[in-house]
């Protein structure tokens, strides 16, 4: 194609059709980023988690927290109205968390041989 000829039909729409690859590719690219930064925020998390299970434990404290729950609940929800991401999408998935600490803070509780005051099985932990 020479210069100032305009291309043909066929090969504007090969060039979109690259470019909107390549923005694509860039997207994935970020997306996986972010999946990873998130796993190991995530891992980072439950460590943190898991000491306070092994304190809760020591100390006979139950394994549930239901303000705190309650609270970190309504924190996390302003946290996503201000980042213009769905509240309730959030509480979902910090409903999520807290399932699997309070899961994770009974199973150290039944191996150190106390139940912490833990609520009745099967019981769920507030906004879990």
């Amino acid at each position: 194609m020479s210069e100032g000829t305009a291309p043909a039909a066929g090969d504007a729409a090969s060039v979109a059709d690259e470019a909107a690859r390549e923005r694509l590719l860039h997207l994935r690219s970020s997306i996986d980023n972010l999946d990873a930064a998130l796993v190991h925020l995530l891992a980072e998390r439950f460590k943190c988690t898991q000491q306070v299970g092994e304190l809760k434990a020591r100390h006979s404290l139950p394994p549930a927290d239901p303000a705190r729950e309650a609270a970190q609940i309504a924190r996390l929800r302003r946290l996503a109205e201000d980042a213009r991401l769905d509240p309730a999408f959030a509480e979902k998935f910090l409903n999520f968390i807290i399932g699997e600490v309070v899961r994770h803070h009974r199973a150290i509780a039944d191996r150190a041989g106390t139940n912490g005051g833990a609520e009745p099985e099967g019981a769920t932990p507030a906004g879990g």
